[in-house]
């Protein structure tokens, strides 16, 4: 039973939450024969995103997601899900392939923001990200992401351009973390509670602008209080999707999300004009 009577403060909360399944645990257990592919065939791996072909309902798919780790190790190795360029780039190289090879590409999104170190910025962190947003927006094949967790500023939204957008109840997505909102609003980061009621960053409120396609709600708790019924709902929306987007063509399919992009915009500059935001 999900809680629709959290706050904003709630939400972002519930998302960092250590606990909450990550990427790699939904495509153990929504996908079959997962083929992990590591490298970006440039200068490395990075291992805050996790890649690869797998089948989903017998229908070859291609996998990416974001890895923050478990445990303190991992979160070291992962650097918390923020990746360096070379994870972006390895993104691409499987986007790449898929449209090669006619597979639908589906992203798992559980990020603060990319990597902002002096190596990631040296190593072209801003260019991997922009490649990425321009690569998902004109690929040929149906795109979906799905939101699990935190959804942080350039770095999710290099794997969130997608014809469908799905988000769990307490994933959230925004251009920044309302702790920073708050320091360039107000220069104060104390004030990130009443950040989060201004940015309009849960799944709730990015249905209403057309950002999230379908929010699937999450149990009591979170969705680790629950994790196989969580996956059986990710699971049943991501093939109820490939369905129907299954029946357009490659080019249909870039324009309508090219489209979408546009129309998005749109709608949050008129509600913006009507003091509805």
């Amino acid at each position: 039973m999900s809680d629709h009577n959290y706050t904003a403060a709630r939400r972002i909360m519930a998302a960092r939450n250590s606990e909450r399944p990550a990427a790699d645990e939904y495509i153990e257990n929504i996908f079959d024969d997962f083929f992990l592919i590591s490298g970006d065939r440039l200068t490395g791996e990075d291992p805050a995103v996790i890649g690869g072909i797998a089948s989903l309902s017998k229908i070859p798919v291609t996998v990416i997601g974001h890895r923050k780790g478990k445990t303190l190790e991992e979160n070291i190795k992962y650097r918390f899900g923020m990746p360096n360029p070379e994870g972006y780039r390895k993104a691409m190289r499987l986007m790449k392939q898929a449209e090669k090879f006619r597979r639908p590409v589906i992203t798992f999104v559980d990020t603060p923001g990319a990597y902002p170190g002096i190596e990631a910025e040296a190593g072209g962190q801003g260019e991997a990200i922009a490649s990425c947003i321009s690569l998902m927006g004109s690929l040929k094949v149906p795109v979906i992401a799905v939101f699990i967790g935190e959804g942080g500023s350039g770095g999710a939204l290099a794997l969130g351009v997608a014809d469908k957008v799905i988000m769990l109840e307490n994933s959230v997505f925004s251009i920044l973390s309302p702790e920073g909102f708050a320091s360039i609003l107000w220069k104060d980061s104390s004030r990130w509670q009443e950040a989060c009621e201004l940015m309009k960053f849960t799944a709730d409120d990015l249905k209403k602008l057309g950002v999230c396609d379908t929010v699937i709600p999450e149990p009591k708790g979170g969705a680790h209080e629950d994790r196989l019924s969580v996956f059986r709902n990710v699971r049943k929306e991501l093939i109820t999707f490939l369905s129907a987007l299954a029946e357009e063509n490659g080019q249909q399919l870039a324009e309508k999300r090219y489209r979408k992009l546009r129309n998005i915009g749109k709608n949050i500059n008129t509600r913006r004009k009507a003091g509805i935001l």
